[in-house]
């Protein structure tokens, strides 16, 4: 993409008349290749503990030596610059090994959910031309694995031993106990297909390592959700992923390397952990607590035992531990830094959880095609109420007008949001005519609609998708779902569109209650009738025990929809 900006000069971008003192917004970004930046980590924190999963503590030097191995036995068996490596793996440092002896090789690495079906799992697959996928010996991943080779989209697998992820008596308990749940890849009807883990792992020799340039080279096909149709993988540079790395970096004071602990929980494979917790936290010397999976009551546990001082996760997470009698204010004692994203931040869940966790809890935004970041709230600074805040460095937002998106709309006013900076993608995989329809010149469109105040802070309406027009005017869920948020008895809340005889379309609301809490359809009606307008008020109300969640942990409205 162009340059934006040049032409402009930078006293009339906004959020440059209030922005955070201990960071410059014109900052020099140095954009690099991965694996350069994961060589200097190993090298700089080479004795400090990297990851800790399930009890058992990986080193720096660990790490990277394994890393190293794994590389040298992908290229003895073939794998080569180009190739696209897929990873269909939980958060383990099989994640971390596997992403950066792939990019040391110069290949691409492909992002799978593991909860994808089979179907989903296919196409993805094919649509990116994924030849290697790395994945775990546990059944309910290998059978996916083993499905993609006999249907004819993928050529080889390793499958990752978990047992030997354990610490020594966790590892044998689970051979002698969990045989049931572990597959046997060698005697497996695709054992021709099989790389052997072992053998990668164990590997010695030299290998080439390809000169790359960041700002050309691919590392990533980060795959969107696909909830406005087919998904399309985003193509994430070395420049891209480095560049948001030290936006990120940057904008957060008080870091110490190689002294801090981030919690783990939201999955690699999704891009806001994979730059806000791997690719940081490796940058910086952190130790990741890692979570296979989110349960509540273990995530609770890892923070009271191993102490914290970063937890990056989404507003479901932080409702959940603001609303747990049994965690205390003592329990969340040690975190310095939360940072919330993938979703609007309700106000109620943000007041609630800084006032329980004495804990400042900084919301951000971005998409996949951002690598992710793009604007964050002040660390320490001013904060303003359901902002998204500002731009990260070097990133320009334009609101422009939802009619005609090459003309920009004044201060205040609704209009899409649009980005540059070296964090956005460079286009959709083998996909011209999507790309050329999310961009307008060299802004990217991100198909939310919000607005910019005086100061440069940035606030979402809504996602242009969402929107319910009722009777010709625009509704928006998210301004009703932030009004049920403080009726007291609410947990969780979801609204989308229903048709409607009259309206066209009307607000439907879905609701969970806290627990041991009741209410009736009245009397949330008779709380929301001074906050809502007519027309914005629910038409139906349906409370549900469980709301549906995507595998980060957010509300997923696509599924209210298609019932």
């Amino acid at each position: 993409m162009a340059t934006a900006g040049k032409s402009q000069k930078a006293t009339a971008y906004p959020w440059l008349s209030d922005y955070p003192d201990h960071v410059s917004w014109d900052m020099e970004l140095r954009p690099q290749a991965l694996p350069e930046m994961f060589d200097e980590a190993i090298s700089s924190f080479s004795e400090r503990p990297c990851t800790t999963f399930l009890g058992k503590t990986v080193t720096y030097g660990e790490l990277g030596a394994l890393t190293e191995r794994i590389a040298a036995g992908l290229h003895a068996n073939g794998v080569r610059e180009g190739a696209k490596v897929g990873l269909l793996l939980p958060n383990c440092p099989y994640f971390i090994a596997f992403y950066f002896a792939a990019l040391k090789l110069g290949c691409v690495v492909v992002n799978f959910n593991p909860l994808y079906a089979d179907d989903e799992l296919e196409f993805q697959t094919r649509d990116s031309s994924t030849e290697l996928m790395i994945t775990l010996d546990l059944k309910v991943l290998f059978e996916k694995a083993a499905h993609l080779v006999e249907c004819g989209a993928l050529s080889r697998v390793v499958a990752c031993p978990f047992a030997e992820l354990l610490p020594g008596v966790k590892s044998m308990l689970f051979r002698l106990l969990k045989r049931k749940d572990t597959a046997k890849p060698q005697t497996s009807r695709i054992a021709h297909a099989l790389l052997d883990y072992q053998e990668l792992s164990t590997a010695t020799g030299e290998y080439p390592r390809p000169t790359i340039d960041p700002k050309k080279d691919l590392a990533v096909l980060q795959y969107t959700g696909g909830t406005t149709g087919t998904p399309k993988g985003a193509m994430l540079t070395h420049a891209n992923l480095t560049s948001n790395l030290q936006q990120v970096s940057n904008w957060f004071p008080q870091i110490v390397e190689g002294q801090e602990r981030i919690v783990g929980i939201l999955p690699f494979f999704h891009v806001f952990a994979m730059t806000g917790i791997m690719n940081f936290g490796l940058s910086k010397g952190f130790e990741m607590l890692l979570m296979p999976r989110f349960e509540l009551d273990e995530a609770i546990k890892l923070i009271r035992e191993r102490r914290p001082t970063i937890l990056p996760g989404v507003p479901t997470l932080f409702n959940a531990l603001m609303i747990n009698e049994g965690v205390s204010a003592a329990d969340l004692s040690s975190l310095k830094y939360c940072i919330s994203g993938g979703a609007p931040l309700p106000l109620e869940v943000r007041r609630g959880f800084e006032k329980k966790a004495e804990c400042s809890l900084v919301e951000g935004y971005g998409l996949s095609e951002t690598s992710p970041v793009a604007t964050t709230n002040p660390i320490g600074g001013k904060i303003k109420e359901n902002s998204i805040g500002q731009p990260m460095p070097g990133t320009v937002v334009s609101i422009r007008s939802l009619e005609d998106p090459s003309v920009e709309v004044p201060l205040g006013e609704d209009g899409e949001v649009c980005i540059f900076g070296p964090q956005v993608m460079q286009g959709y995989w083998n996909k011209p005519d999507e790309t050329a329809a999310v961009f307008i010149g060299e802004y990217l469109r991100t198909g939310d609609v919000g607005y910019m105040d005086e100061d440069g802070f940035i606030f979402l309406v809504d996602r242009i998708k969402d929107i319910i027009i009722c009777s010709g005017f625009n509704v928006y869920p998210r301004h009703i779902e932030d009004a049920i948020y403080e009726f007291p008895p609410v947990e969780e809340v979801t609204v989308v569109g229903i048709p409607h005889d009259y309206r066209g379309e009307a607000p439907k609301a879905f609701i969970k209650l806290k627990p041991g809490e009741t209410a009736s359809e009245e009397e949330l009606l008779a709380f929301l009738k001074p906050k809502l307008s007519p027309i914005e008020m629910p038409e139906v109300i349906e409370f549900r025990d469980e709301l549906p969640k995507t595998m980060v942990g957010k509300l997923s409205k696509k599924e209210l929809r298609e019932l």
